[in-house]
């Protein structure tokens, strides 16, 4: 498929008849042409024929597309010059008078994805100018980013050969082949929200994934799984697909890839999308309810959001219901995200004896799940996606309840695992996996995280950060430090001034930190204090309900999951170095208690890292100073902590 919708070298652009251009974008537009598209379109063919004449002085080479891809699904830019070496995004606002901040953001937006997701971008100089066909042009002066990305200008109808002749006065780069350019690969990191709406409107799931050889696909993974559930139904056998992968590599979408391939409850192999994290379930269910209710005609709010709610459920609505209902489910295919985060056997006992009445229960919540897809009497699929370090709440049994579940009870089922499921990072504790009905598939493993789409190493560097190795953390941070920018500070003003000088158009921020960070509060960080999910990830910069207000805080319960381009973490001392090791501790009544248990330890410690890669472009964190009088925030909590982590190559703001 072209890029775009028409292209063309500026020369013959300019000799071309205005109807023979609208023609060529008309005949490639998917949708329904309205007579107020085809109007815009005159208008931006129009104002480009006038004002883009002189341009061929600069460079006769000159190139334009119009309606060129941006590589978030979907999205297009309406016109795209690349003249003199420069990449001019040309956002048209034809019969607007004024110019809106939305419109400016999208503008930059498309620069900004661009740069970050389209190969021949990365290197090039790119200007983003948004254009009202009634407005008079704003004064402006080149403001540059790091990663050669203009802040936007605002210009009217006669202001555009100005913008070109200063930019290309000012910079001076090196011309490029525009056509070599558009061929380039896109490698898109759309954002868990971005790509559960990109397959919900049946995108596939390539166009959501990287394609370089250094990543692991997701569309293999994704394959390899649709294959098992195939063969699993022809040949009559159950099965489960253990997924694995390292934090951000895309667990959770190949999940809702499969769940949204066969969402139709008519489906010989319908699926239904379970987890246990209640804020990703409420955000997913409400942005896919947003999307389709302002996409669609004559769809409700209310109508969008009943049938996202259909195949994106809370796991413990389907064990409630499993409870009383003795018949096989209607899914053939469930899919566990977070499986590893399922309850032990004390946990669910526990919880059933106090909230159900089940006092004869003695099940660990994954064999009681299995139990229940075993109901059906030819054959079934689980996925489950398992994150290693993830548990992060008690009673939370991590893998093995689901290897001893399959290996004891369910010996008849077929069991697919990569071999990383063998590592310390997902299995804690001793298995034999050769006495278990395992069966080997590479595909099952996804290696890279493409949440922190700057650097693929985070993960790593945030694993030996959490183990207290500062060497190791720091050598890994060297080969990101220039692309993920790791600050820290004593001042919480100075983190927040730090963080929004850093966003940019319609990027997102927000201030995270543990739920036992209970002495951040005199910092005026309030982690007992509840919001709504929905509001907090989903509302614009305008809201002072959302993200961006860095206000409330969300913890590790709340983002496990989900992520923001840009995160202020506030660590407290219920985590802290002591110069040797981390300790951890509890805030109980007026006092720190430590912890004893090596799970409660271990929860804490994936709290942190939890916290610590939920960014996707950067993060600051905020340790507090302490206090001298107050007992409860000695400055000794800290401030080992703040010298461990400049250890770790972190540098203050």
């Amino acid at each position: 498929m072209d890029r775009a919708y028409y292209s063309a070298y500026l020369k013959d652009f300019l000799q071309t008849p205005v109807e023979q251009i609208i023609g060529a974008i008309a005949q490639n537009h998917a949708q329904q042409i309205e007579h107020l598209q085809t109007g815009a379109w005159q208008g931006q063919v129009d104002i480009l024929q006038r004002e883009l004449k002189h341009v061929l002085n600069l460079d006769p080479s000159s190139y334009i597309f119009f309606e060129f891809m941006i590589p978030r699904m979907g999205k297009r830019a309406d016109v795209v010059l690349i003249s003199a070496g420069i990449v001019f995004v040309i956002e048209f606002k034809v019969g607007a008078n004024r110019f809106s901040s939305a419109d400016v953001n999208q503008a930059h937006g498309y620069a900004l994805d661009l740069k970050n997701f389209h190969q021949g971008s990365h290197e090039k100089l790119i200007i983003p100018i948004l254009l009202a066909s009634k407005a008079q042009s704003h004064s402006f002066n080149f403001t540059m980013a790091n990663d050669q990305v203009a802040s936007p200008i605002l210009i009217g109808p006669d202001g555009l050969l100005n913008v070109i002749h200063r930019a290309v006065d000012t910079f001076s780069p090196s011309f490029f082949c525009a056509f070599d350019w558009s061929k380039k690969g896109y490698k898109p990191t759309p954002t868990i929200i971005e790509a559960a709406q990109a397959l919900y409107r049946n995108h596939s799931v390539e166009d959501i994934s990287r394609s370089d050889a250094s990543a692991k696909n997701m569309a293999k993974t994704s394959n390899e799984i649709l294959e098992i559930i195939h063969q699993s139904r022809l040949k009559k056998r159950k099965s489960i697909c253990f997924v694995t992968g390292v934090p951000g590599a895309g667990k959770t979408l190949v999940g809702l890839n499969i769940a949204t391939q066969h969402a139709n409850i008519e489906d010989d192999e319908h699926a239904v999308f379970l987890s246990g994290n209640g804020p990703l379930v409420e955000v997913l269910r409400e942005a896919l309810a947003r999307d389709e209710a302002a996409n669609s005609i004559g769809v409700t709010k209310a109508a969008a959001f009943r049938k996202a709610s259909q195949f994106i459920q809370n796991i413990h609505h389907f064990r409630d219901t499993a409870i009383v209902d003795n018949t096989a489910p209607c899914e053939k295919v469930v899919i566990f995200d977070e499986a590893q985060r399922a309850w032990n056997k004390e946990q669910a006992s526990k919880f059933m004896q106090s909230k159900k009445g089940k006092k004869n229960f003695n099940q660990s919540e994954p064999e009681f799940l299995i139990e229940v897809m075993d109901k059906h009497q030819d054959w079934c699929v689980v996925v489950a996606l398992i994150g290693g370090g993830q548990e992060i709440n008690t009673g939370e049994a991590g893998i093995v309840e689901w290897l001893n579940a399959v290996t004891d009870k369910f010996s008849h089922w077929d069991a697919y695992y990569s071999t990383e499921l063998t590592t310390e990072k997902y299995v804690t504790g001793s298995f034999n996996f050769a006495r278990s009905p395992t069966i080997a598939k590479s595909n099952l493993h996804l290696s890279t995280s493409m949440r922190s789409f700057r650097t693929e190493n985070l993960s790593e560097m945030v694993h030996y950060l959490i183990a207290g190795d500062a060497q190791r953390a720091s050598q890994i941070y060297q080969l990101f430090d220039h692309l993920f920018p790791i600050k820290m500070t004593r001042n919480l003003s100075q983190a927040k001034s730090w963080i929004e000088s850093q966003v940019r158009a319609n990027e997102t921020k927000g201030m995270i930190a543990s739920s036992g960070a209970i002495r951040l509060k005199p910092e005026g960080i309030f982690v007992k204090n509840h919001f709504q999910a929905k509001e907090w990830f989903l509302n614009d910069a305008t809201d002072i309900r959302a993200c961006h207000y860095l206000e409330d805080v969300a913890t590790e319960f709340d983002i496990q999951g989900l992520e923001l381009d840009w995160c202020l973490v506030g660590w407290d001392a219920d985590y802290r170095f002591n110069g040797s090791q981390f300790e951890h501790w509890r805030f109980v009544g007026t006092r720190w208690q430590q912890r004893k248990k090596a799970e409660d330890q271990q929860y804490l410690a994936n709290a942190y890292r939890v916290l610590l890669t939920r960014a996707r472009q950067g993060m600051v964190i905020f340790i507090p100073q302490g206090s001298e009088t107050d007992l409860t925030r000695q400055t000794q909590f800290y401030q080992l902590t703040y010298a461990f982590l400049q250890a770790c190559g972190i540098e203050e703001i």
